[in-house]
């Protein structure tokens, strides 16, 4: 294969298309508005809750979040969230049937025991929530007290995502993040006899002073824990727009050669501990609902990586949080008091978002099934699109180079990544992606 030069291009992520950067502010609070009325009854909906607060900064975040040392910001900014939910909950004209919520961060377990519970009644009471609804939540083990986990068994959470990235002491040091094996394994066992025992571990490659073996050291430890789920991401170091990574000394970042040696060390030892390789960088247990769907062509990619979720409504509450409706993309405003000045005020807090048209549908499944299955049939997804297939044709150009490369096999229509080539699926992504050369948005490396 000669696609090495490909390992330090930068690509989206790919959890939406088109992407954030190209959200603009022709789609407003009025517009979002109307777009939650005419959600018709039994839509399958999921919501999404940001809470972007942390007790300290890990210098590799790549999220929207903000240090708050004190409870005040916290309980003024959940008194805002609150009033967001009974607004949308306003707008909405008929049940929907909610099967998904996901609260993200930030760090989403800061919030006290009472007010937790509290919230989550609150979505119960403004949405038809499904009594087989995942409610899963983003978990910072170093800050999870015996209380908090006891609040989440009682509010019905019943998915927890634990940050772990590295268990290697020096690189714990270089990213500011000291948390030792012990903790998070008494989080994990704490979660499970609180009887929330679908547990997911997220860990990161590419980081300052990690080597392969201490990836490996790393793997060997979580897998005692035996999670049900693996989420293994490259480290995007983007100074320019996160300013707290600038502690990061990039001599200390391995480069492309070694970020690729680094995943696929990993990956290798979690499928011979018996986990199946899902896309790009998750990996569950065979028996895993995620499995199923990679199996059966249902697995999807939403903001939250790759997801058994097939919701047709995405619900976002938040500062930046991002939503979709079946008419396109709605983003907050991302800066906390600019988010709780409109709320306060009594309208959506919607800066931006993106109208899909019937183009962006067809290139989204084209990305979506590629992403997901690392094969897609071209002229079948055409076939179900009403758009002149034609438009296509600088993609296919681009496709008949990758395959020359070695990258991918395609015969005109059918486009394979073979197993050597899964990393680069964000390159072969892109091919369809109609706004890439128009970004001048850093994104994360290929691989």
């Amino acid at each position: 294969m000669q696609a090495a030069h490909y390992r330090d291009e930068r690509l989206p992520r790919y959890t939406s298309y088109p992407t954030a950067p190209h959200f603009t502010s022709g789609v407003d609070a009025a517009c979002y508005g109307d777009w939650l009325k005419a959600l018709p009854a039994g839509t399958a909906t999921s919501l999404y809750l940001h809470v972007p607060f942390c007790r300290s900064m890990c210098w590799y975040c790549g999220c929207h979040t903000t240090v708050a040392l004190r409870d005040g910001p916290i309980v003024d900014y959940l008194a805002v969230l609150r009033r967001e939910i009974a607004l949308v909950g306003g707008q909405i004209t008929a049940p929907l049937d909610v099967r998904h919520i996901h609260f993200g961060g930030g760090t989403p377990t800061i919030i006290e025991p009472a007010e937790f519970i509290a919230l989550v009644g609150l979505l119960r009471q403004h949405f038809a929530i499904h009594p087989q609804a995942e409610i899963a939540v983003e978990i910072d083990p170093r800050r999870l007290a015996p209380e908090m986990t006891a609040a989440l068994a009682e509010a019905g959470v019943n998915r927890a995502s634990l940050g772990v990235q590295s268990f290697d002491p020096e690189v714990q040091k270089a990213i500011n993040r000291i948390q030792s094996v012990e903790q998070t394994e008494a989080v994990v066992d704490g979660l499970r006899e609180a009887g929330i025992n679908a547990v997911n571990f997220d860990l990161i490659y590419g980081l300052p002073k990690q080597t392969v073996q201490s990836c490996l050291d790393t793997v060997e430890q979580c897998l005692d824990m035996r999670p049900d789920r693996f989420s293994i991401f490259g480290y995007a170091h983007v100074p320019e727009f996160k300013k707290h990574q600038r502690r990061i000394a990039t001599a200390d970042l391995p480069d492309g050669n070694a970020r690729h040696e680094q995943a696929e060390a990993m990956a290798q030892r979690l499928i011979e501990a018996g986990y199946v390789r899902i896309g790009l960088d998750h990996f569950a247990t065979p028996e895993d609902a995620m499995v199923g769907a990679l199996k059966q062509g249902r697995l999807h990619r939403n903001f939250q990586g790759y997801t058994t979720d097939p919701c047709e409504a995405l619900i976002g509450f938040g500062a930046s949080a991002i939503g979709r409706l079946p008419q396109g993309f709605i983003q907050n405003e991302v800066v906390i008091g600019r988010y709780a000045e409109r709320v306060t005020d009594g309208a959506l807090p919607t800066a931006k978002g993106y109208r899909l048209t019937a183009e962006d549908r067809l290139r989204a499944e084209l990305i979506e099934r590629v992403m997901c299955d690392l094969v897609v049939d071209i002229d079948t997804i055409c076939a179900q699109h009403p758009v002149d297939p034609r438009i296509l044709a600088p993609s296919l150009r681009k496709l008949d180079q990758l395959a020359q490369e070695g990258v991918i096999n395609f015969d005109g229509s059918r486009v394979l990544l073979p197993e050597n080539a899964r990393l680069f699926v964000r390159k072969v992504a892109s091919v369809f992606d109609a706004h890439i050369e128009q970004s001048e948005r850093q994104y994360s490396r290929a691989v």
